[in-house]
């Protein structure tokens, strides 16, 4: 789903990890991931504000959050180019900035992703129901490698 109104850009629905989910935790109707699945934005507990800039880099970079915890990301684009949130793992992210080299202007339709226009603020709500230590990364081609990725960590 794509949304602009006024000076917010939502971008977030389906997945790369694969698997299907089917409610048996109580998230939201998207399939589970390796890290997890769409959150239910009125299950939200906590939110986040991370903030991307043209110097390549996520403000938070790291983020710690408990297993089961459902996470609201306003996502803000402070840059003057487009900038994207993408949660995974790190091989996930990997591979998929590897695919967006080959094809730089693919639309990112799927949840735990986002792609912020400059200026502009995004949202994610993701459920985090599995341990382990996860990343998330700009997929635009050239950004991921330049260092725009963060790391969160769930306990």
């Amino acid at each position: 789903a794509f949304s602009a109104a006024g000076n917010r850009v939502t971008l977030a629905a389906g997945n790369h990890e694969g698997g299907h989910g089917h409610g048996q935790d109580g998230g939201a109707s998207g399939s589970q991931t390796a890290i997890g699945r769409p959150g239910v934005p009125a299950k939200a507990t906590r939110t986040v504000t991370i903030e991307m800039s043209d110097t390549m880099r996520f403000s938070p970079a790291t983020l710690e959050v408990t297993r089961g915890e459902t996470v609201r990301f306003t996502v803000k684009n402070l840059g003057k180019v487009p900038h994207e949130m993408v949660l995974g793992t790190e091989a996930s992210l990997r591979e998929h900035a590897e695919m967006m080299k080959q094809h730089p202007g693919m639309a990112h339709d799927e949840p735990g992703m986002i792609h912020v226009a400059p200026g502009a603020t995004g949202e994610i709500v993701w459920r985090f129901n599995r341990p382990g230590d996860f990343r998330f990364g700009c997929l635009v081609p050239g950004h991921f490698e330049a260092g725009m990725v963060g790391r969160v960590t769930v306990k």
